[in-house]
This record gives C-alpha cells, sequence and structure tokens, in this order.
C-alpha cells in the first residue's frame, strides 16, 4: 500500500472530444506537460486547496492537495478502515451517508469490491486504464455531492471513533485526521459538481 494518490477535477466535455481509449491519455499529458503541466515543476502545492496548471489546458483540470496525506493513499485507505471499525456504532443517518460517500470514492466496502469508476469512460481496458484509482462522471459527482451536504453532526462520532477506532500515531489514526480528510473529499465534490465535471484519482 505504498501508493501514491493524485486527485483532479476534470471537465468532461473536454475529455470526451476523444474516444474513451485517448481520455486518459490527454490528462496526463496535459499534468504533464513541460512548463505548462503541474507534475514537478517545483511550485509548492497549497494543502486544502486546488492548483490550476498553466498552459493551453489550464482551464480543463485541477488538482487536489488533501492535508496531512503527503499525496500517499494510505490516508484514504486507513480511514475506510477506521471506518469499518466504528460503522456499527454509528448514528444510523450519519452511517447511511458516510456508508455512501466512502463506498464510492476510496472504501472497497466489507465485501472488497466496491466499484470507485464509473465503466465506460476511459477505456475499460485495464492496460489502457492503469493507474486509474478512482473516476466519477459529473452525475456521480452531483450524487455524491449531494450525499455529503446530507451528512450531518459528525462530531457525534467523536465518542465512538476513540473507543473503537483511534490509532494514535497510526495513518488517519485521531477523530481530526479522519474528519479533515472527509471535509476534504467533501470540497472536492462541491467544486466539480458547481463546474458540472468529474473527478478522477490516478496513481503516480
Amino acid at each position: 500500500m505504498g501508493l501514491d494518490i493524485s486527485v483532479m477535477i476534470a471537465d468532461w466535455s473536454w475529455l470526451a472530444e476523444v474516444p474513451p481509449p485517448e481520455r486518459l491519455v490527454r490528462l496526463r499529458d496535459a499534468w504533464y506537460a513541460d512548463e505548462t503541466g503541474l507534475w514537478d515543476d517545483g511550485t509548492p502545492q497549497p494543502e486544502g486547496d486546488f492548483t490550476w496548471p498553466q498552459g493551453p489546458d489550464g482551464a480543463f483540470f485541477a488538482l487536489y492537495e488533501f492535508r496531512g496525506t503527503l499525496g500517499s493513499f494510505k490516508a484514504h485507505f486507513w480511514a475506510g478502515q477506521r471506518w469499518e471499525s466504528l460503522r456499527d456504532h454509528a448514528d444510523p443517518q450519519v452511517r447511511a451517508g458516510l456508508e455512501a460517500l466512502l463506498l464510492g470514492l476510496v472504501w472497497d466496502g466489507t465485501d472488497g469490491e466496491a466499484p470507485h469508476t464509473d465503466p465506460g469512460f476511459f477505456c475499460d481496458d485495464p492496460k489502457v486504464s492503469y493507474g486509474v484509482l478512482l473516476a466519477r462522471s459529473p452525475e456521480s459527482v452531483r450524487e455524491l455531492a449531494a450525499t455529503w451536504e446530507r451528512v450531518e453532526l459528525l462530531g457525534g462520532l467523536r465518542p465512538v471513533f476513540a473507543e473503537h477506532a483511534a490509532v494514535p500515531g497510526g495513518w488517519v489514526g485521531e477523530f481530526g485526521e479522519f474528519t479533515a480528510l472527509l471535509e476534504d473529499w467533501g470540497r472536492v465534490l462541491a467544486e466539480a459538481a458547481r463546474r458540472r465535471w468529474g473527478v478522477v484519482g490516478l496513481s503516480q
């Protein structure tokens, strides 16, 4: 689980200008473009905010930097594990919302098989879509953003998190780290939904 993840919001209509097998290539080319992309340009990425590329593709996607994760997928994976530890003890309404949110983004579910990509937008051939950890269309994003908006009383999870899920010093081992990660996902979803864009998570 030494994977890194880069989470972006992306203009689905821009990606849809090319056939599905070429869409991931288009996004990666824009991301890695010399001087105008986002990859290793020497600019510090602000945590808890979006970074927009320079150049001709700058209006079509942006990278979000999650707070306190150092770009690692471990934080997202362990958020799912913490949820597994506390879900049976959560308020039913909070549980329903968070369950749907995490299943749609980073948690594989109790059976380990929850999908995090919408079929057909990127190429369904795993060799062509290698490195795609998350791909949600604008429709899916709107649903997930609405789910997040309905999630209330996260503070009520603090006692059960402390009792059943806390691992001081571990990844997302404190309640504040858990809620910060969820709030960051909420920002990503809200901005993408506002623009009617999709959300993509790519491994490095």
